[in-house]
């Protein structure tokens, strides 16, 4: 997308204002297509496969970071944990689980290891305390980036395909997008020689609105950077301003959130927290949402992350997962 087009595109998102962008930011144009246009004939449903499931099941560690938190549970016996105790053979880390060990091979070794004797998958890291894509601060943002080049070497030793990234700024709307489309090419550069895709989920603040994010990921126009868009995480404004703990005072639309930022998904997360009788997920309608995700071509990855108190973080897990099937099986 040359310069040109991409004020346009950004003019038409309301990212751009009239008086323009103050710093460019190169581009490189995108070498593949989007998610949406990659689904070929040899992967369509056919009747004979028409009851299969159109994607993959995994599980995000932060379904058991109370258990992790607790040290119930440790970070290396994940993966086992993942297969043996819900059937599950792909895994989704978090970085904090094991901070201090992104550049300790031995470490690495072990937990690919044991990935190895379990038969499972490591699908991706979630990074987050690293720093933040869109800072307006030009020194942060570039220490942002290279704070990530480590989990970009640990994902690539672990056989995963992306890290996952926060996109967050405060500033004006089309300051921070200018701002997260330099941080996210200048680090999808370095992720491309290692062959690990840059994905950004909704996670708070402008990255939970749909259409801002999605004229980022754009804008930056990169095949290796994308989107990893979660169910549940679109609030986008906070009582108190604070991205975690306050009361949230505005929701973007979780159906058009998801629509948005899917062509460019090389992930998904299925976030539940309450179920109903008939074991729905009370915040998302799974029949609604699912079909948008199959309908953009999606067939990789769909992480289960439990996140309520209801039920245990087990039965939780155990909840999404047959929800996940019965709908895509119907």
């Amino acid at each position: 997308m040359n310069n040109s087009n991409r004020r346009e595109f950004l003019r038409s998102l309301g990212l751009i204002t009239a008086g323009g962008l103050t710093t460019a930011v190169v581009l490189e144009s995108c070498s593949s297509k989007p998610a949406s246009e990659q689904l070929s004939e040899s992967t369509a449903l056919t009747p004979e496969t028409k009851k299969e499931m159109f994607f993959k099941i995994s599980l995000a560690e932060w379904s058991l970071h109370r258990a992790l938190q607790a040290k119930q549970l440790d970070h290396l016996d994940f993966p086992a944990k993942a297969k043996n105790d819900f059937g599950i053979s792909a895994v989704e880390y978090v970085n904090q689980f094991f901070k201090d060990r992104a550049k300790d091979t031995t470490y690495l070794t072990e937990l690919k290891k044991r990935c190895d004797d379990n038969g499972v998958t490591s699908v991706l890291i979630m990074c987050d305390n690293e720093g933040f894509m869109a800072d307006l601060d030009s020194k942060k943002r570039q220490q942002a980036v290279e704070n990530h080049y480590q989990w970009v070497d640990a994902a690539n030793f672990l056989g995963c395909h992306s890290i996952r990234v926060n996109c967050f700024g405060e500033g004006a709307r089309e300051e921070v997008a200018e701002a997260g489309m330099d941080g996210l090419h200048k680090l999808s550069e370095y992720a491309q020689t290692a062959g690990i895709n840059v994905i950004v989920e909704n996670h708070g603040g402008m990255s939970s609105d749909g259409q801002w994010l999605s004229g980022v990921i754009t804008a930056v126009g990169m095949s290796n950077c994308g989107t990893l868009p979660d169910f549940g995480n679109f609030c986008v404004r906070r009582e108190k301003g604070d991205m975690w703990e306050s009361k949230c005072m505005e929701y973007y639309d979780r159906y058009k959130g998801v629509s948005e930022l899917i062509p460019f998904a090389k992930g998904v997360s299925a976030k539940t927290y309450d179920f109903d009788e008939q074991g729905n997920c009370v915040e998302t309608d799974y029949a609604k949402m699912l079909p948008i995700v199959k309908q953009a071509g999606y067939t990789g990855y769909i992480g289960i992350e439990y996140e309520g108190e209801k039920l245990s973080e087990e039965d939780g897990i155990r909840a999404t997962k047959k929800l996940l099937e019965k709908v895509a099986m119907a």
